[in-house]
């Protein structure tokens, strides 16, 4: 009991977190899980709590859900996740995690310097985009930090990025876990787990609603930035440990 009661408030935080920037709920959530559950239960487990996250990500933002960014960049998304998730059962994802992690470090003065270029994509590149980072949602446990600049080149912040990410991310995250259901990883222990830590992280979302709607634009980027920062490290220390 104790065990969940920990794991419970965890989700919370990462909910709340992941409500502010957009991800960060399964970089946070996800050496709690290995500890309590087993590394083999916990990708499983983030998948289907990912799922009620953005939920309720996307339900707290609705009326802000660029529809166009979500089906381009979910048409190409949703196959290539399923794809991804496949391919994790059979190669090891230490170098996905290394080549990651390197990037999103670098993404930190990139995004930055982007940025003061006043660069965008299009939306057919989005699309493009959409299809890379659903092949490696589908392989790794976490790829927010690499549709953040996605959506935000395109011209999306707040509350219309966070709906239209959180929207998009539903789409490959249903479909990684339908892999998965597929592949006999889905047992109804591994469903009620999930369901119990996406409660917490729908929970910190909506708790978070508000904090995003008073932040400045600065300060949005820098919190974005922070995550990088950590999603990087998390991402290198999950390759070489």
């Amino acid at each position: 009991m104790g065990s969940y009661l920990f794991v419970l408030l965890v989700g919370l935080v990462a909910g709340a977190i992941s409500g502010v920037i957009g991800t960060g709920s399964s970089i946070m959530l996800l050496p709690v899980l290995v500890f309590t559950f087993g590394p083999k239960q916990a990708v499983p487990i983030m998948a289907l709590a990912a799922i009620l996250a953005n939920i309720s990500r996307a339900i707290a933002w609705r009326r802000e859900i660029d529809w166009k960014a979500w089906a381009a960049y979910s048409v190409t998304g949703v196959p290539a996740a399923a794809v991804g998730a496949r391919t994790l059962w059979v190669l090891p994802a230490s170098y996905v995690d290394v080549a990651l992690g390197l990037f999103f470090l670098f993404m930190i003065p990139a995004r930055r310097w982007i940025g003061a270029k006043k660069w965008t994509i299009q939306l057919w590149q989005l699309s493009v985009a959409g299809g890379i980072i659903g092949f490696l949602t589908g392989v790794v446990l976490s790829t927010g930090p690499l549709s953040v600049p996605a959506f935000t080149a395109y011209g999306l912040t707040k509350g219309a990025f966070l709906s239209t990410e959180a929207a998009s991310s539903l789409a490959l995250y249903i479909s990684k876990a339908v892999t998965f259901r597929e592949l006999g990883a889905l047992p109804p222990e591994v469903v009620l787990q999930g369901a119990i830590v996406g409660a917490s992280l729908m929970a910190g979302t909506f708790l978070a609603k508000r904090l995003v709607q008073r932040m400045s634009d600065v300060s949005y980027r820098n919190v974005l930035d922070l995550l990088l920062l950590v999603s990087g490290i998390s991402m290198l220390w999950t390759a070489v440990r």
